[in-house]
C-alpha cells in the first residue's frame, strides 16, 4: 500500500470528568506546562479544555460544561481517556480524502478555522472502538494552539510553577482491542494509513502461568509513528487487557510511551511528584548483567528506582511505567530511554506482566 503523508503525531487528545484539576495533576506529577485554555471565557459553550507542553509532547484536556455536550456520555462508558491521536499532516483535504477512499470511516470531514492568529484545518476518521484518529494541519496558525483557545491567564495557573522532568517527545501509543481484533486493526491501519508491520508478539513471548497477550507493532513509513496493537490470548485467568477492556468499556488507549534523555533523572524526579510505578523483584536485577551485558547506567541506581532494561542488535533500551493514572485500572505511561535499541521490551515481557498481575490481584480482577 502507498505510504500515507503522516509528519508526525501533533497532539494526543483526553476527555476527562474535570480538565481544571486533570491538568494539575499532569503540570505537578509529570511536569508539563499549562499553556492554553478554552472555556466559557473563551466563547466555548459546550466544553473547557487546557493545553499542556513539555519537550515536544501535546497533550489536550477537554472536559463537557453541560450534559448536552455530544461526547458526555463517554465519561460513563471509559471514565477518562484517550479520545483522539491528532496526526499532522501537509494538507487535511488530501489526507482525509484518500483515508476515505481506502475505506475509514469518518467523524468530521475538513474544516478550517480561522481567528486573528491564521488558519487552523482538521479534519476526523474512526479507528477502534470510538477513538478518532485526526489529521491537522497548523502550518497558516501562529496561536498557543487553535482558534478558541487562548494562553494561560497567571490567576488561572501559574505557569511558573511548572517543573519539566525531561520528557521529550512521543515514542509510541498502545492500543488495546478485543481477542480477534488485532490483524482486523494492523491491516487497517496499513490499507488506510500506510503503515507497516514492524514486529510480532504472540502468547509464547507475553505470557506466566496465568495469563497472556499478543501484540503487533505498526509504524508509519518514516518511523516516527508507532501503534502497537494488543488483544487478549487464552489463559487461565483474566489477562490485563481483557481488565482494560471491562473497565474502559471497549477497546482504546492502554498506554503512551514517553521518551526521556535521562531516564534516572527522570524517574526520580516523577518519583518525588508521587508518581506510582510498577515494581519487578530484585531477582529480576541478579540476573540482568548475564543477559544485557555492559550499560552506562549504574546498576544499583535503576534496581532502587525500579527501572527495566532490554537490548537487540542496535543497542540497549531502559524502561519503566506507571500505575494506572485514574481509579480505574485503564491508562497508564512508560517512560522510556533508548540507546541504540529499536525494541520494545521483549526481554521485560514476563517480569512486567507478573508485575501487572500483582497489581490485578490486589484489585481482586486477576
Amino acid at each position: 500500500m502507498q505510504d500515507f503523508p503522516l509528519r508526525k503525531i501533533d497532539h494526543v487528545r483526553f476527555f476527562v470528568g474535570n480538565a481544571r484539576q486533570s491538568a494539575f495533576f499532569y503540570r505537578n506529577a509529570f511536569g508539563f506546562e499549562v499553556v492554553a485554555y478554552a472555556g466559557l471565557e473563551t466563547r466555548m459553550k459546550q466544553e473547557a479544555g487546557y493545553v499542556l507542553r513539555q519537550g515536544e509532547i501535546t497533550f489536550v484536556l477537554t472536559s463537557p460544561l453541560n450534559s448536552a455536550h455530544p461526547e458526555s456520555q463517554r465519561l460513563v462508558t471509559h471514565g477518562d481517556g484517550v479520545m483522539e491521536i491528532a496526526l499532522d499532516v501537509p494538507d487535511v483535504k488530501v489526507a482525509y480524502a484518500e483515508a476515505i477512499r481506502r475505506g475509514a470511516k469518518g467523524v468530521f470531514e475538513p474544516q478550517a478555522l480561522t481567528d486573528e492568529q491564521g488558519t487552523y484545518e482538521r479534519a476526523s476518521i474512526l479507528a477502534y472502538g470510538d477513538t478518532a484518529y485526526s489529521f491537522v494541519n497548523r502550518d497558516r496558525y501562529h496561536g498557543t494552539f487553535a482558534p478558541g483557545y487562548l494562553p494561560i491567564e497567571p490567576d488561572r495557573y501559574s505557569v511558573k510553577t511548572a517543573r519539566p522532568v525531561g520528557l521529550a517527545a512521543i515514542d509510541h501509543l498502545v492500543a488495546n482491542v478485543e481477542e480477534g481484533k488485532m490483524n482486523e486493526w494492523v491491516e487497517f491501519h496499513q490499507r488506510v494509513l500506510g503503515f507497516q508491520q514492524l514486529q510480532h508478539f504472540d502468547d509464547k513471548d507475553i505470557s506466566t502461568e496465568y495469563s497472556a497477550l499478543m501484540s503487533k507493532v505498526v509504524q508509519n513509513g518514516t518511523g516516527r509513528i508507532k501503534f502497537p496493537i494488543n488483544e487478549p490470548a487464552q489463559g487461565k485467568r483474566k489477562s490485563q487487557i481483557e481488565e482494560y477492556l471491562q473497565y474502559y468499556g471497549g477497546p482504546g488507549v492502554q498506554h503512551i510511551a514517553l521518551i526521556t534523555g535521562d531516564i534516572i533523572k527522570t524517574v526520580t524526579a516523577l518519583r518525588d511528584n508521587d508518581v506510582s510505578f510498577l515494581r519487578v523483584p530484585q531477582s529480576y536485577y541478579d540476573g540482568l548483567p548475564a543477559r544485557i551485558g555492559p550499560i552506562r547506567e549504574d546498576l544499583a541506581a535503576l534496581a532502587e528506582l525500579g527501572i527495566l532494561v532490554d537490548k537487540d542488535d542496535e543497542g540497549y533500551m531502559l524502561q519503566i511505567f506507571t500505575k494506572p493514572v485514574a481509579d480505574r485500572p485503564t491508562l497508564f505511561f512508560e517512560i522510556i530511554q533508548r540507546r541504540g535499541s529499536k525494541s520494545f521490551g521483549k526481554g521485560n515481557f514476563k517480569a512486567l506482566f507478573e508485575a501487572i498481575e500483582r497489581e490485578q490481584d490486589k484489585r481482586g480482577t486477576l
